[in-house]
């Protein structure tokens, strides 16, 4: 099994159990409010592990597991044999630094909470398109393919803009600072990535 499979077989696991276990899925859950208050930073990593419900664990861990072995295998390949290092550094640091938005922005609010991967798995999504820049991507049920940074900017900007006119509950910043960090951390291991666009 795969370092990525792991992660993922790790995200299901957690995931269930809480849907069936609310005190604990309240004890791991994103709450600024309770970090500040109890010093409970743990849940900046906790909470990536949990989902609101199946479908939101289904969407994830799909986007993880088609995308996820060909980040892996790429750090590997190009890091000498060290692709298990520099893939968790990506996936944890997808989770913490897409959570910077959500904690800075609801430190003093007790009713706020957040679950899921999304932020991680936007930066393997990310980190794919800056070593395979024309891959064809898609969005999920619209069978219209683009190359992969066309995707990656088009994706970006559609999540910039639901976050600043969205009234839902999803976490849109989560989802582009995700992004922004799998990209930016791929270009700085390997900057000559840069060169696959011209």
């Amino acid at each position: 099994m795969t370092f990525p499979l792991i992660i993922l077989a790790a995200n299901v696991l957690l995931s269930v159990t809480c849907f069936y276990n609310r005190d604990l899925f309240y004890k791991l859950d994103f709450q600024p409010y309770e970090i500040d208050r109890k010093n409970e930073w743990y849940r900046f990593i906790t909470h990536a592990f949990l989902h609101a419900d199946f479908t939101h664990l289904a969407v994830n861990m799909y986007v993880l597991y088609y995308f996820g072995n060909s980040v892996f295998e790429a750090y590997d390949y190009y890091f000498q044999g060290n692709g298990l290092i520099y893939f968790g550094l990506l996936y944890l640091g997808g989770i913490l630094f897409s959570a910077i938005p959500g904690y800075t922005q609801n430190r003093s609010n007790y009713a706020y909470h957040a679950v899921g991967a999304s932020g991680a798995v936007s930066a393997v999504v990310y980190a794919f398109i800056v070593m395979f820049p024309f891959a064809e991507m898609n969005l999920m049920f619209i069978p219209i393919d683009f190359p992969a940074w066309v995707f990656g900017i088009g994706y970006l900007a559609l999540e910039i803009y639901l976050d600043k006119n969205s009234k839902s509950n999803i976490a849109h910043s989560a989802h582009y600072f995700g992004g922004i960090y799998g990209l930016l951390l791929t270009i700085f291991l390997h900057p000559e990535f840069i060169l696959k666009y011209f």
